[in-house]
Parts: structure tokens; C-alpha cells; sequence
């Protein structure tokens, strides 16, 4: 009972109220309220829920206490915290990098930022940044509740924090705290900022600002910025370059219109800032229209620590530590006090550029042939399979040379043939879908397996009905010859690189199938063509140099993917960060459907044409891949231990257009066994001098022979037995003509239809041999055309670098011919 209610029950008692109630009320009268306490919780004379639900007044009071600490505590940190003046924080720390044996490799830091005063920086600059960046910067408090509520929302649900709204809350953050995005650092920025709010004028925060701000190219502040991008001072900017470069602030990342993948992001930016500055009346509309030319920068100057090689490592190593480690950023790298641990081997990474600058001396001659010898771009990875560990890259001829662009993670190089081991895999794991096994799913085949290899040969769709190109008429597959090869196995399809087998076996086992199994390999999904067309597997796709030797290593680890790694460690101001080195492997394949690819790709270095790789002197595995108008040339080859892609094109770099490598060393064309192969084999020699020769795993036997669709069915042919000592011959190829008689010829031994003129290859038979004949009948008795070279030419449809299109027929023969050169 309340008080209240005890003092009414006392009165009732005295009018002569009886009862229980009134005896209980009495007794409590008697007993009196007891001692006041000073906080009446639970609640005294309250029964069930009411005794523990507080009061209105207990309610405020806690309110007022809650709110009286929060104020407290802002007021405590507001002024305990300090602000550093702007001179103390130039300082040169430097990110350094080191070798895989913790040697260091080169170090790169802040070094070029200079402090000027506001008047030393162009109106023009001030302006721009201002229209871009914070619109209400001169009236506003410096603080955007909502932004920084966004910012710790995203932070406490794991998500990527964003940027600061305000030029005041960027200032803090580019000046006076680390670039790490963590919630005690939000809280240093969020008083700092109130501070400087109120203790700094606009004009010296937008100096401050102006001065700590990031612009790409190493550049730390406006005077820096605008010495690397146009070669004045920041004083002289005018409207035009002042907005290009206010752009960067955004992220120098993506809006440096250097890199040719940002030019039309950097132009809509640059646009759009002008707009902005003609809305905040920064300009006249008259002035605005002045600049109708997009001011392109300056050729980058590079610094002496980043030549040769050394650039590419670091290019690739940067882009590494971002993706792993989220909260880490170009600005955070450039700034400094970052170690960076490396997978690269110094060693191998001298061989590899020693192979390429070899080979190029050898067979170029841009001053006897300009037309041809110029711009011939090499790009190469070489990783360690199983592990992941890339060891050594090619990326270019070196920043000091005019070259910035990293060719090892090229983008827009077509793959050619090196993309049909792929399909051969996919055959083996998920099976075709013209036959059925017992179970009723798609049988897996072997690759004794017999497909169809005539030139302008009709494709079938599983179904079997025929694949119509673009102007309605059955589509038509080209080889690189126009011999009739009759029905052959996929071992020798992959030998000499036929094209008819491979787009039938496509359709057959289905191309998103294939698309599948090439990213479980280690492909990104993003660098492959349309899965639909029937191009794909001529290697249409864009795959860069380092995914090609992961996908590679995949079957050269039996099965096992590992995603390629760069860094081991990374060290943030002294501390460790997690998440680098090595990464768990996945299973991609079976063991024998890896192991059985990789046998028919030792048959192609031994027998093929890999040839050239024979002068390693050890068991190695590979394809070689040339595309369409003969614009790149590939080969990737393995062995047990190391796994090499090696790329070759041309580009012209003011159009960043590909271009034919026709003519190219005074030769015809330039073919995947040609020099690429040469590049790998000199550049293994090196890399594999003290490592011991390894043989393959014995493949154990996956699948069955399955005959394309439309085989006759008096096509027969017995097992090809499979080793790894010595690869398996070709099968001989069937043909329903008659055979005419076999004529003997001298043996060869130069590569069929690479180096041999107007030759076709001429394997053994491991069924029935032909002693002291070196052609097979319809195959390279000279009654046929001659064989394949090595590139393969495609159909209609697949554009260089965009991945193939729908395939479009030609009016000869009836039939589609691909346009798109993908071969061997």
C-alpha cells in the first residue's frame, strides 16, 4: 500500500471500518510507510508488474542523468582533444616492398607534396573542388550529421564505409588520422572537425584541404597534382585542367584519365564538375563553353625506383593488398608505413625478362621493319601450381620506357586455342549431352573420343538439329586449312588444334557447362565471351596472362585450384593485418579428368605444336593459341612444379587498338608455338636450373569413347592406350572416301604447319603404324591440301576483345564461316 493508501485506511478504522481489508489496513497504519528511500525502487507498496515499472518521474530523472553524462563526456573529449599544426605532417614515411626471400625490393612514399598558401593555388582550382566536393562549404558548420551516421551504420554491419561529405571533415581526415575506416577513428574526426570548425577560418581549411588532398600519380596536394598532370604550378591552372583534376578527388583510382579504361568516366566527371561550377556561379556559361577539348595530361613522369620490372610487381602487389584487405587504399599506400611482403622471386623474375628481351632481340628489327616490329607487346605470369604463389610476371618494357600499363593482368587479348583444354575438361567431368549413361545423365567421355574435322564442316546442336548463323543458313566451321580430316580423336583435335571438333564438342556439351567448369578452374567470370555463341570455344574470351596460368596450374595439380596470391604479409604502422598468403585450394576437377587433360597436353608439346618446349629437356605440358587476324599469339605450358602463360601482341598506344601481327620478325605470321613458346622454354631453362625433373601423375582412365553427333555408324575405332612417359600418338583419322595409296616420304623435323612450308603434320599411328611414312592418308600424303598452322580461323561473330558474337554465315557453301580467328 501507497502512503496515500495507508493514511485512507487509518481514517476508515477510525469510523469503525472492519473486515479483512480494514484489519490489514489497520496493521499496515500501524506499521507505518518505514524509512524514505532515496530511490523507491522496486516501487514500495506496488504488487506484481506495477512494483517494477518505474515512474514518470523515474523515467525522467534517468533521462536527465543519461543525458547530463553524454553531454559530459562530448565536452571532456571536445577539449582534450588536439589538433597538430599542417607543417608537422609532412613526413617521408615510405611503403616498402621485399622480395619473397624478405630482401627489399624497392620502396615508394610521400615525397611529393608541397605546402603553398591559398593565393599560390588557382581560383579556378578553389572553385572546381568547392563545386564538386561541398557546394554549401563557405556557410556551412563543417559536419554532416547524416553522413557520418551512414558511415558508422555501414561500419557497424561490416559493410565498406563511405567518405566524408563535408571539405572540412575530408581535411580532418587527409591531415590528422589514419585512412583506416574503424569507429574510434570516426569519433577522432567528428570532434577534430567541430574544432577546427571553430578555431579555423574557411579560407584555412580549404588551404589545409587543398594541401593534404590525394590527386593520383604519387601527388599529395594541389601544387604536386598539378606539376604531374600538366607540368605548371598550381597557380596557374586553368578553368579546364582545375576541373579535371578536382574530379580526381573522387578517387584517383578511377578518374586518372591516364589509364584508358577511365577516359570516359574522367570526361563525364569533368563535364559534369564544369556544369556544377556554372550552377554555383564559379563561371559564366560563356567560359564554361570555352572548354568543349577534354585536357588530357601529361605523359607520367616515372620515378628511377620503378623501372625495369619493379612497377608491374608493384602494381600487382597494390591491387592484391586492396581486394584482401578493404580498408586499405591507394591514398593509404602512397602516404607511407606500409611493409609489403612479396611472393616474387628476384631470380626468376630476371629470367623472365631476360627470355622476353632475348627473343625480341633475336626476331625484331623496328628500325629494318616500322610497320611491323613496333608496339609488339609481351605479357607473362608464372605461378606456382597447387600453391598459388605467382613468382615471377612480364608486365611491359618498363615504366621508363613510356610503358604503364601492367600486360601480366592485360585485359582485351583474346586467348585463341588456349582456351579448348577447358572444353576437353568439361567433355570429361560433366559428360555430353548426346549420349546418356546408364543412370540417364550426360555420358563422360575420353579422349580416344572421334568428332568430325573437315574444314566448313555443318555444327549440330545437341538435338541434333543444325546451327543456323545470322542470314538463316546453317552455320559452317572453318579450320585454318581446307583439308577433309574425316573423324579424328580429340587427342589429335588438340594436337593440331582443328576448330570443327572443338565447336561441335561445345554445342555437345553445352557452352554455359564450359563457362562453368573455366571459373571453377581459376578464369573470371567477367573476362569471358557469351557462353552462347559458337565461337566460345575458339577462345574469344579476354582472359589475362596470370588467370590463363592459374587455370593451367589447376590441371596441373591434378584438379586442385589455387587462387593466384601475391603477398604474404602486410605490416600497417608496425602491425600485422590479416587475411594474406595463401589461400585454402578447391577441388575444380577430378583427379583423372585433370590428369587425363594434361596427357593429351604433354602430347601436344611432344607431338604438336608445342614442339619447341622439347629443348627443356623435361616433361611439360601446354597449347598453344593464336586468334583471329593473327592479333595475339599464346602459349601456356606446365610442369609439376611451375606453371607459365606467355602473351604476344600488338597495340598501337595512342588508339590502344589491336592490331595484326602479320609481317611481324619478317615472318608471314607469328604463331602460339612460335616465339611465345620460345619465350616459356628459355625463361623454364632458367627458372627450373636447380629443381629436379618430375613426370606427370599416371592419368587413371575417365569416361568412354563417344562419337559426335552424326557420326556414321560404320566409324569404328579402337582405344588409344594412355601413358604418361610417352604421350599417346594421334589417332589416324577416319574417313568414309577412299583412301587413296600412302606414299612414302622423308621423315620431318621442323613443326607441321608452323615451320614446315605447306606441309601437313604428319603424326604416327599407335594402331597401325606406317614404317618410313611420314604422311597419313587424307592427312599429309600430298594429294591433300596442306595442314594446319598454328592459329585456327573461327566464325562470324566474335569480335576481338568483345568476345564473340553470334556466328554469321558466308554464301559459300551455303554455310556461316567464322570470322574470328581463334587457333592453335
Amino acid at each position: 500500500m501507497t502512503r496515500a493508501e495507508m493514511r485512507k485506511a487509518a481514517q476508515k478504522k477510525g469510523k469503525g471500518g472492519g473486515g479483512r481489508r480494514g484489519d490489514a489496513a489497520a496493521a499496515a497504519a500501524a506499521a507505518g510507510p518505514g524509512k524514505k528511500r532515496f530511490i523507491d525502487y522496486p516501487r514500495f507498496g506496488k504488487t506484481g508488474v506495477r512494483r517494477w515499472l518505474p515512474s514518470w518521474k523515474q523515467w525522467l530523472s534517468g533521462f536527465l542523468l543519461v543525458f547530463g553524462c553524454f553531454v559530459g563526456l562530448v565536452f571532456y573529449l571536445y577539449q582534450t582533444t588536439k589538433v597538430p599544426e599542417l607543417n608537422d605532417l609532412v613526413q617521408n614515411q615510405n611503403t616498402i616492398y621485399y622480395w619473397a626471400d624478405n630482401t627489399e625490393m624497392t620502396r615508394k612514399g610521400q615525397t611529393n607534396r608541397q605546402i603553398v598558401d591559398l593565393k599560390d593555388i588557382s581560383p579556378n582550382l578553389q572553385n572546381a573542388v568547392i563545386a564538386a566536393e561541398n557546394k554549401t562549404f563557405k556557410t556551412d558548420s563543417g559536419i554532416d550529421p547524416k553522413g557520418m551516421l551512414r558511415a558508422v551504420y555501414n561500419m557497424a554491419k561490416g559493410g565498406e564505409t563511405q567518405g566524408a561529405s563535408t571539405i572540412t571533415q575530408q581535411y580532418v581526415k587527409n591531415a590528422y588520422l589514419s585512412q583506416e575506416q574503424t569507429l574510434s577513428r570516426k569519433v577522432k574526426e567528428f570532434f577534430i572537425t567541430l574544432k577546427i570548425n571553430q578555431d579555423k577560418g574557411k579560407e584555412e581549411i580549404l588551404t589545409g584541404y587543398l594541401n593534404t588532398s590525394w590527386f593520383g600519380r604519387g601527388a599529395n596536394g594541389a601544387q604536386a597534382a598539378a606539376q604531374a598532370y600538366y607540368g605548371v604550378d598550381a597557380k596557374d591552372l586553368n578553368v579546364c585542367q582545375s576541373a579535371m583534376l578536382a574530379g580526381l578527388l573522387k578517387g584517383a583510382t578511377y578518374y586518372d584519365p591516364t589509364n584508358p579504361a577511365n577516359k570516359e568516366r574522367a570526361q563525364g566527371r569533368w563535364n559534369w564538375i564544369l556544369d556544377q561550377m556554372v550552377d554555383t556561379k564559379a563561371i559564366t556559361p560563356d567560359e564554361r563553353a570555352k572548354c568543349n577539348a577534354f585536357p588530357d595530361p601529361i605523359p607520367q613522369k616515372p620515378s628511377s625506383n620503378m623501372n625495369g620490372e619493379i612497377s608491374y610487381l608493384v602494381d600487382t602487389a597494390n591491387k592484391y593488398v586492396m581486394a584482401t584487405d578493404k580498408t586499405i587504399t591507394q591514398q593509404m599506400i602512397d602516404r607511407g608505413g606500409l611493409k609489403i611482403y612479396t611472393t616474387f622471386e628476384k631470380d626468376k623474375v630476371d629470367a623472365l625478362k631476360k627470355a622476353v628481351d632475348d627473343v625480341k632481340a633475336e626476331n625484331l628489327n623496328p628500325q629494318k621493319r616500322p610497320d611491323n616490329d613496333t608496339n609488339i607487346q609481351f605479357g607473362s605470369a608464372s605461378i606456382r601450381p597447387g600453391d598459388g604463389a605467382i613468382v615471377a610476371l612480364y608486365g611491359g618494357d618498363g615504366v621508363e620506357n613510356g610503358h604503364f600499363d601492367n600486360n601480366a593482368d592485360a585485359t582485351g587479348v583474346q586467348v585463341g586455342s588456349t582456351f579448348k583444354p577447358f572444353v576437353l575438361a568439361t567433355a570429361m567431368q560433366v559428360g555430353v549431352q548426346t549420349a546418356k549413361d546408364d543412370k540417364g545423365k550426360p555420358k563422360r567421355i575420353n579422349a580416344d573420343s572421334r568428332y568430325l574435322a573437315d574444314d566448313m564442316s555443318e555444327i549440330r546442336k545437341p538435338d541434333g538439329s543444325l546451327v543456323i548463323g545470322d542470314d538463316g543458313k546453317p552455320y559452317r566451321q572453318k579450320n585454318e586449312d581446307s583439308g577433309k580430316r574425316g573423324y579424328v580423336s580429340l587427342r589429335q583435335s588438340m594436337q593440331f588444334s582443328y576448330n570443327v571438333p572443338f565447336v561441335q564438342l561445345n554445342q555437345d556439351v553445352g557452352g554455359q557447362n564450359v563457362a562453368d567448369i573455366a571459373v571453377q578452374m581459376g578464369i573470371k567470370k567477367e573476362s569471358l565471351a557469351d557462353p552462347k555463341t559458337a565461337t566460345f570455344p575458339l577462345g574469344t574470351s579476354t582472359i589475362s596472362p596470370i588467370r590463363m596460368a592459374t587455370a593451367y596450374g589447376t590441371l596441373a595439380a591434378s584438379g586442385k585450384e589455387a587462387e593466384p596470391y601475391s603477398v604474404t604479409k602486410v605490416e600497417v604502422s608496425g602491425v600485422e593485418r590479416p587475411g594474406f598468403g595463401k589461400k585454402e585450394l578447391k577441388v575444380a576437377l577430378e583427379p583423372a579428368v585433370a590428369d587425363n587433360v594434361t596427357d593429351v597436353l604433354v602430347n601436344v608439346a611432344v607431338n604438336g605444336t608445342g614442339k619447341k618446349t622439347k629443348d627443356l629437356g623435361r616433361p611439360v605440358a601446354g597449347k598453344t593459341g593464336t586468334t583471329d587476324q593473327n592479333k595475339s599469339a599464346w602459349w601456356v605450358g606446365y610442369t609439376p612444379q611451375l606453371v607459365t602463360s606467355v602473351a604476344m601482341w600488338r597495340e598501337d598506344p595512342t588508339k590502344h587498338e589491336r592490331q595484326s601481327l602479320n609481317g611481324t620478325g619478317g615472318k608471314e605470321s607469328i604463331h602460339g608455338g612460335d616465339i611465345p613458346t620460345d619465350v616459356f622454354t628459355r625463361y623454364m631453362r632458367a627458372a627450373l636450373a636447380n629443381e629436379k625433373k618430375m613426370d606427370f601423375p599416371t592419368p587413371q582412365p575417365v569416361g568412354t569413347e563417344v562419337d559426335s553427333s552424326g557420326a556414321p555408324s560404320t566409324a569404328t575405332a579402337a582405344a588409344t592406350p594412355t601413358t604418361t612417359d610417352t604421350p599417346s600418338a594421334p589417332v589416324q583419322p577416319q574417313s568414309q572416301a577412299p583412301q587413296p595409296p600412302v606414299q612414302p616420304q622423308p621423315t620431318q623435323t621442323c613443326v607441321p604447319g608452323v615451320d614446315c612450308p605447306g606441309d601437313q603434320p604428319s603424326p604416327s599411328n599407335s594402331r597401325n603404324p606406317h614404317p618410313g611414312n611420314s604422311c597419313l592418308p587424307l592427312v599429309g600424303c600430298p594429294t591433300q591440301p596442306p595442314g594446319p598452322t598454328d592459329s585456327a580461323t573461327p566464325g562470324g561473330g566474335g569480335k576481338p576483345g568483345g568476345g564473340g558474337g553470334k556466328p554469321t554465315p558466308s554464301s559459300t557453301g551455303g554455310g556461316g564461316q567464322q570470322g574470328v580467328t581463334a587457333g592453335q
